[in-house]
């Protein structure tokens, strides 16, 4: 059986490589960062883990095989439906959704009662969405009024929806979204007006929005810490004594002192708890493979055979990406507190599975570019025709 299911896992052998790595660090280290929460929960760390991480872990794992078997144009259909039900969805938690630190960020989902952060979605939403439009307007991408506002109105939608409760997110997802602009050809003057009606959002939201006090504390507590009163900076302080106590190769795993105290060793500063453990050394390994992942998305992105697959690949590599560096940065005090995960490696149920599904969309990309390598020319003719009479929206 096991024979079986590696003879059909294709795709880029390099990102699953990672995508073991990091499931084996992400075990490691939240093995090691969950003390705490155990202790308060009266449980113990292998109850916690077993019970939770590992799960999820394993589950993220099976996501990406199946969704890596799936044909990525069907992502194109699904792309609709997706937007359609994340936009209401998205409304429905600013209003009844689950408060945490001031922000309605989780929708319980019924029957089974977990929760998971409707911007995990939008952001597989957006990303996939816009890869549809931007190959499905090809033709007519100058035009203002059949491309550029449909795109326009989707990218600003979706990042004020998403900023009023968590601006972080909102701002990478619409950095990832001018990328794919970019790539999709859309010219620099509409970009530049993009840019500037997100600039007006933005203010809209750190001025006016609800979570406004929140941002301009956060702001100002990285900007001046010395002037700010303990409690503000206490992260963000405990994140670098794990920085300075790890040293080069670190205390080892296990031994970390930090996780006493940092609020979310496991999921937020799980990066600090690394060096900590693990050293600088560990703090270098957790970047080369991102780094890596991103140079071996950018030679799927070069060699898929369909706009769709391309700009999807580039999408949600630039979205992981994005994201993993924004985690370390705030863990190494480079910016701002905020509530942004390290994919594949922090500790969280839903959010794994949407970044496994997202892995999972880019190796399908990668294995439907072996499999054209393999054709001959006359046969890769035939399967064009087939893909253009069955999904004529993204060939």
């Amino acid at each position: 059986m096991l024979q079986a299911l590696l003879n059909k896992t294709k795709g880029d052998r390099w990102i699953w490589l990672i995508i073991i790595l990091l499931s084996l660090i992400s075990v490691m280290a939240v093995y090691s960062a969950t003390g705490t929460l155990a202790y308060k929960k009266g449980e113990t760390v292998e109850k916690l883990l077993l019970t939770k991480h590992l799960i999820f872990v394993l589950m993220g794992i099976g996501m990406i095989y199946i969704a890596h078997l799936l044909d990525y144009r069907y992502y194109a259909g699904i792309s609709k439906v997706l937007m359609i039900v994340t936009i209401p969805l998205l409304f429905y938690t600013l209003i009844f959704g689950t408060n945490l630190n001031d922000a309605s960020r989780w929708v319980k989902i019924p029957v089974i009662g977990l929760t998971f952060q409707t911007s995990d979605l939008a952001k597989l939403a957006l990303i996939t969405f816009l890869a549809r439009m931007l190959t499905k307007k090809q033709e007519n991408i100058k035009n203002v009024k059949e491309s550029f506002i449909p795109i326009m109105g989707s990218v600003c939608v979706v990042f004020v929806l998403i900023a009023l409760a968590n601006l972080s997110t909102a701002l990478m997802l619409f950095g990832v979204s001018i990328l794919l602009l970019i790539i999709g050809r859309i010219s620099i003057k509409q970009i530049a007006i993009v840019c500037a009606g997100g600039f007006v959002l933005l203010l809209f939201v750190f001025f006016l929005g609800p979570r406004r006090k929140t941002y301009m504390s956060r702001i100002n507590t990285f900007m001046h810490p010395e002037m700010q009163h303990s409690d503000k900076t206490f992260q963000a302080d405990q994140a670098k004594i794990a920085l300075a106590t790890g040293g080069v190769f670190g205390k080892g795993p296990g031994n970390s002192t930090q996780r006493n105290f940092l609020p979310h060793p496991y999921s937020d500063f799980i990066f600090a708890i690394i060096i900590e453990e693990w050293g600088t050394v560990g703090g270098i390994v957790i970047m080369i493979l991102y780094l890596v992942l991103l140079y071996r998305c950018i030679k799927i992105v070069t060699r898929a055979p369909k706009a769709f697959g391309a700009l999807l690949a580039a999408g949600l590599s630039f979205s992981l990406t994005i994201q993993a560096f924004a985690n370390m940065a705030v863990a190494v005090g480079l910016g701002p507190v905020t509530g942004v995960p390290l994919p594949l490696v922090s500790m969280g149920g839903t959010s794994m599975i949407f970044t496994s599904v997202a892995f999972g969309i880019i190796l399908s990309v990668s294995r439907d570019v072996e499999e054209n390598a393999k054709l001959t020319p006359k046969e890769e003719k035939i399967n064009n025709k087939i893909i253009v009479g069955e999904i004529p929206a993204i060939a």
